[in-house]
């Protein structure tokens, strides 16, 4: 509910008073303890404010008002995005460019300060721009492959506002600050990207700790009308990685050893000033940086005892108020945020948010939820305790050995030694006499054992995955391939077996196992099947080779130690 003063701001605006609707527009455009955020609202109050010619109310509107809104009444707001982009806001010239421009409409025809928007936000950075540039790039040159059509006077544009003819044209100076990343700021940029991917990290920060405190400085003096390209928002991130090192796992990069020159560079709160700022322009590295700070742990939920993310460092407490109290709540939104960023180490770190007993909200079934997420993408220490978990587990339900199995395969495929480990205690690979000898015939009788397509395929089985006679013969196929690993688990027809895993360790297994599948897919391997039972099968089997098989029907299964 709204308070007494803003109360007066609404009677205020709706009796038409200029500076009380750009103050509503900004209650509703980034919400307040009285009334809620709501940009369509937001917008209708401040396009009435920018009609009485209110440069702050375009602004926001330019900076802040995404597409998908402007879209619903493109023709009556262009305008404003237009205005803003005169005086420099690149993202409001991206949104006026996809407003203005017709896609099906020909290159010729459309118009040249939309066009001039796109390219000036594609070199600014924005990924959306480049896209669609590169896009009109190539219907341009499929329609025209050979020629340059001229530019054509009579391009549809929408109306002008009131006032318009005082704008800035094309060689004014609103233009021209609307063109600055196109000149000497672009190769600025190209330096500090050209050093950064080189590691030099004194000449990083030598470059672009001033250019950050510049853009520092503009925002404290244009506040919420100052939007941040692309690149300048890599710059922030970058330089509060640099400034605040002592980062451990933070989105997957070691801290940087930015050397003595940094601590010497760095200002009191400069780094939370950079972090903050990058993080309000959806920089997920600087969400997550946050989050981490709120918190005081590092990403593996270790609590941090000299303020945020960081380990040690001279200012490391300096810009935290209250540097021993943790702050969930923040750091849970800020996570949340860079998760959906794609960030695995994100929801890596809530889930040791969600296990902390001190947090009043404690959820460990959310805790495995983000958990398992982090593992599905592909962060490795998610995916080792998710195995680890499910191995725990597996008295509640004996599956859950073969979804160990899986999460410790991705761990070990990225390095992790504990995972290696594992992964030898739960599925062996069986070395005994009785499970190598039965592989060991597909060699010596592959011509008799051309004329039974199914008997063949099983012993090829044995062969690959070192199964035991009995496992070679009464093995479900079908039900045994779990993708990632083979269960074997006759107990029902040969009651002294023992349930074991066996993985699939190549490529080469994996596609003779496929193609054993699909000669089994419309087979029943049951005793009522076309194989017939144990005896059966063994009996063909022996009298088809003609040989005594050794081994005793116990098949050394005392042989195969399984992890408790």
């Amino acid at each position: 509910m709204a308070n007494r003063e803003e109360l007066a701001i609404i009677r205020n605006a709706r009796a038409g008073q200029v500076a009380a609707q750009l103050e509503l527009g900004k209650l509703y455009l980034f919400g307040s303890a009285g009334l809620p955020q709501s940009l369509p609202t937001a917008l209708h109050w401040l396009e009435r404010a920018a009609r009485q010619d209110c440069p702050p109310a375009w602004q926001l509107i330019g900076n802040h008002i995404p597409l998908e809104l402007a879209q619903h009444n493109a023709t009556a707001v262009a305008q404003w995005y237009e205005r803003a982009y005169d005086d420099g806001s690149l993202h409001a010239g991206l949104v006026y460019a996809q407003l203005v421009l017709d896609p099906a409409a020909a290159p010729s025809q459309q118009h040249p300060k939309a066009v001039q928007a796109l390219e000036d936000a594609a070199r600014a950075g924005f990924p959306h721009a480049q896209w669609l540039l590169s896009q009109r790039q190539g219907k341009q040159s499929a329609a025209q492959p050979g020629t340059r059509s001229a530019p054509s006077n009579g391009t549809a544009r929408p109306a002008p506002a009131s006032g318009a003819a005082e704008r800035p044209s094309a060689g004014q100076p609103g233009q021209e600050r609307a063109r600055r990343p196109q000149g000497a700021g672009a190769a600025q940029y190209a330096a500090l990207d050209e050093a950064w991917t080189a590691h030099r990290w004194d000449d990083y920060l030598e470059r672009g700790l001033p250019q950050a405190r510049a853009l520092i400085g503009e925002r404290g003096e244009q506040g919420e009308m100052r939007r941040f390209a692309p690149d300048e928002i890599a710059l922030l991130s970058r330089c509060a990685r640099l400034l605040d090192p002592a980062l451990d796992g933070v989105s997957g990069l070691p801290a940087l050893d930015a050397g003595a020159g940094a601590a010497a560079r760095c200002q009191p709160g400069e780094p939370a000033v950079f972090w903050e700022l990058a993080a309000a322009e959806h920089d997920p590295h600087a969400q997550l940086a946050l989050g981490l700070r709120c918190a005081r742990m590092r990403v593996d939920g270790r609590r941090c005892t000299n303020g945020g993310a960081t380990a040690s460092g001279p200012v490391a407490d300096a810009h935290v108020p209250h540097a021993q109290v943790a702050n969930f709540k923040k750091a849970i939104r800020w996570l949340n945020l860079a998760g959906e960023q794609g960030l695995a180490e994100a929801w890596y770190a809530l889930s040791r948010i969600y296990i902390k007993p001190e947090f009043s909200q404690r959820n460990v079934a959310d805790a495995q939820r983000y958990l398992e997420r982090a593992a599905e993408m592909g962060y490795r220490d998610a995916q080792l305790e998710c195995g680890h978990n499910a191995w725990r587990a597996r008295r509640e339900n004996e599956n859950n050995d073969v979804r160990a199995v899986y999460w410790l395969q991705q761990a070990a495929a990225q390095g992790s030694p504990e995972a290696v480990e594992l992964l030898r205690k739960i599925a062996p690979r069986a070395a005994a006499a009785p499970y190598t000898e039965t592989g060991r015939l597909l060699a010596s009788h592959a011509e008799a054992l051309a004329a039974h397509p199914l008997l063949a395929a099983r012993i090829e089985l044995a062969a690959l995955f070192d199964l035991s006679r009995a496992e070679a013969l009464l093995l479900d196929v079908g039900a045994a391939d779990q993708g990632h690993c083979l269960v074997i688990d006759i107990r029902a027809s040969y009651g002294r077996s023992k349930r074991r895993l066996v993985m699939v360790e190549s490529a080469q297994q994996r596609e003779a196992l496929d193609r054993i599948v699909r000669l089994f897919e419309q087979v029943d391997c049951g005793p009522t099947g076309p194989e017939g039972n144990y005896r059966q099968r063994l009996y063909r089997l022996r009298t088809l080779l003609n040989v005594a098989i050794p081994g005793n029907d116990a098949d050394g299964g005392a042989d195969i130690e399984l992890a408790a």
